[in-house]
């Protein structure tokens, strides 16, 4: 089993793959943590569609896929980031997948939340995109699934200051009708919402952002930090009120994070624990028995994987995620909606596969290894 893989400088290298994956086992949930995997959609590769077009989603793919993630104890953040909300996934879409997954979830025993957002809008005035959040916000309370407030494109564009943030999120708080997620998005996920919370002072505007969390903490489960900054984070969670979780999603220090210091801890919504899902478990499950030392030696090799999938442009990071599932087994296919599988390029595609091979992360490596050479065979690279 050898393979050769292009490098960013135009040579190819050979590569040999694992012949054992590493060894894991489906489990309950956790009971030192929370956490939840964000999961990407399956889409219809056999679909007409232009990468402009709405979006056709491969349903029970899709769903098998979650049920992997619930097997092994990790809840669901659903029709989020990782789903390509606002990259191939519209609003139409996204209450569709809600819907069959939260049903999903339900009959499985699986936990989910899902993300509540304003894509139905591309712009508008601060009563129309209070009333998108609560179209969104209905959908998935009559789901059944804990509400994720995702950032608001629409808001950052529209909002003259912070006090619109503290109208807009108050407001829906309070209607909310169990506590939510509050999702702090970075502009390197999402450029288009640079100066969230009403200023590009990331002090400011966490101030904004707790603000609105002590106005309302019985309606605050947690909060979901995405800006890929373990000190402000560290810094953010100990200013807390008591009660109000914090959950990692920052893809490149999430094991210090997690397992947290002799203040506190984070939780954990994060896109990276999508390939990472069943060794993701394994390591969480070792921290339930106050082995941190083992979660550590599980998780840590893990981060150069995740710094590589999400390096800049991040937002692109999903391109990876699918190809891996597709190495993994979990789908028949690299396509992606919004044509998305073209995001990245052919050599960073190509480390993508050997560190999750490294990491033992394919079932079957004889099929990701051959999954891998049709995929280069394309792009004119003979074994």
């Amino acid at each position: 089993m050898t393979i050769r893989l292009p490098a960013a400088d135009g040579t190819l290298r050979t590569y040999e793959p694992r012949t054992e994956p590493l060894a894991v086992t489906p489990g309950t949930p956790f009971t030192s943590r929370t956490v939840f995997s964000a999961a990407h959609v399956v889409a219809d590769p056999y679909a007409d569609v232009s990468p402009d077009a709405p979006a056709a989603v491969d349903w029970e793919a899709t769903l098998a896929f979650r049920r992997h993630l619930w097997s092994h104890g990790l809840g669901v953040a659903e029709a989020m980031d990782t789903a390509q909300r606002g990259m191939g996934l519209d609003w139409a879409g996204a209450a569709e997948l809600i819907r069959r997954s939260a049903a999903e979830a339900r009959a499985v025993g699986g936990r989910i939340a899902c993300g509540v957002g304003t894509d139905q809008l591309t712009g508008g005035t601060l009563a129309e995109i209070r009333a998108a959040y609560e179209e969104q916000l209905a959908v998935v309370e009559e789901a059944g699934a804990q509400a994720v407030l995702m950032a608001s494109r629409a808001l950052a564009a529209t909002a003259t200051g912070p006090e619109d943030y503290r109208e807009i999120y108050g407001h829906l708080l309070r209607q909310a009708a169990e506590p939510v997620i509050l999702h702090w998005l970075g502009p390197m996920f999402d450029p288009a919402l640079e100066g969230y919370w009403g200023s590009a002072d990331l002090d400011a505007a966490t101030d904004t952002f707790l603000e609105v969390i002590a106005a309302h903490p019985d309606k605050v489960d947690g909060v979901k930090i995405s800006l890929l900054d373990a000190q402000r984070e560290v810094d953010l969670r100990r200013r807390l009120p008591r009660g109000v979780r914090c959950y990692t999603g920052d893809d490149f220090h999430y094991p210090q994070l997690i397992a947290g210091d002799d203040q506190g801890f984070s939780h954990a919504l994060l896109g990276i624990f999508d390939p990472l899902g069943p060794l993701a478990a394994e390591a969480v499950r070792a921290l339930d028995t106050g082995d941190v030392r083992g979660f550590r030696e599980l998780l840590d090799p893990t981060v150069e994987l995740s710094r590589h999938l999400f390096q800049a442009p991040t937002r692109f990071y999903k391109t990876g995620v699918v190809l891996l599932a597709w190495l993994a087994g979990h789908q028949e296919h690299f396509a992606m909606v919004g044509g998305l599988q073209s995001a990245r390029s052919v050599p960073h595609l190509a480390r993508a596969y050997a560190l999750a091979d490294g990491l033992g992360l394919f079932p079957d490596p004889k099929l990701a290894e051959e999954r891998m050479k049709n995929l280069l065979s394309v792009y004119g690279v003979n074994q």
